[in-house]
């Protein structure tokens, strides 16, 4: 955690770094059986829309120096959680996430009732600060950074630290050009393997400098799911030419579930309950969770 009164980026593995490492093939994964969850739309169900290989889903994620995180437990999960609400705020990455989310949870307790609520998209044509009008912004790192800004003023206004706990989504990555990981013309459409090692072979997305930036500068403290390495490494994952039945479109921007968010979820189990060993953690678990 850097500077107690200000960035206020907490780290909740003590001494380890679960973001740091490599896949493992492992056959037991994955955690879940896609096909059995209600609740994945089309454009996530890389299986029913006719993926042929399945060896994306055999894929752990193995932290640096034996720091393995707990293994998840939905039911536990649940009970902890009993009364109180966890909520994904963002865009259609933190949809693929809470999917990926509610599809944990449902195989864990299967047979238990549950109800589902799908309100109206909202649209909109212009933006404004009080009474200006910004124009497009060139830079975009500059628009990022000006727009966590504006997120980051909101959560320290508004979100009360003793009632709600703020999670950040690390930047995902996306993978449209197979030049960037050293594979000239190819895209995740032509990857069925993460990238060995621990390095991405690419540059390092610049965006995770900006939100670093601005977490720390927060008065209220945020857990980072710091995410964007990892799933750097993993070209694969991607719905490519599977994110409709009638493989019209390639998506190397979402991830397939199963797949890559339930790691994304299984390092927010970690963060909630703490590592096996010491049960080090930073989460109050009497508080409901605000993930954007």
């Amino acid at each position: 955690m850097a500077d107690d009164t200000h960035a206020r980026i907490v780290n909740v593995g003590g001494n380890c770094d679960f973001y740091k490492e490599s896949w493992v093939y492992d056959e037991s994964y994955p955690l879940y059986d896609s096909l059995q969850c209600p609740f994945i739309p089309g454009d996530f169900h890389c299986l029913s829309n006719g993926r042929p290989d399945k060896q994306y889903l055999k894929y752990r994620w193995s932290p640096t120096g034996g720091c393995d995180p707990p293994k998840f437990d939905g039911l536990d999960l649940v009970n902890r959680f009993k009364g109180k609400k966890i909520m994904f705020v963002g865009d259609s990455i933190s949809n693929n996430q809470w999917v990926s989310f509610a599809c944990m949870i449902h195989a864990a307790i299967p047979n238990a009732n549950f109800t589902t609520y799908h309100g109206v998209p909202m649209a909109s044509i212009n933006f404004t600060e009080g009474n200006k009008t910004y124009k497009d912004i060139d830079d975009r790192f500059a628009a990022f950074a000006k727009g966590l800004t504006t997120w980051s003023t909101w959560v320290d206004k508004n979100i009360d630290p003793k009632k709600t706990q703020v999670f950040y989504q690390g930047i995902s990555p996306t993978h449209p050009k197979g030049k960037d990981w050293g594979f000239p013309h190819t895209t995740c459409a032509d990857h069925t393997t993460p990238i060995n090692g621990t390095t991405y072979p690419g540059i390092p997305e610049p965006g995770v400098a900006v939100l670093k930036e601005v977490l720390s500068k927060m008065s209220n403290p945020v857990i980072l799911l710091d995410v964007t390495t990892m799933s750097q490494l993993r070209k694969d994952a991607h719905p490519s030419y599977y994110t409709n039945q009638g493989r019209t479109l390639r998506d190397c921007g979402h991830w397939c579930v199963a797949g890559v968010p339930d790691t994304w979820n299984h390092l927010l189990y970690a963060s909630i309950v703490g590592r096996p060993e010491t049960r080090t953690h930073r989460v109050d678990m009497n508080l409901p969770i605000l993930i954007t």
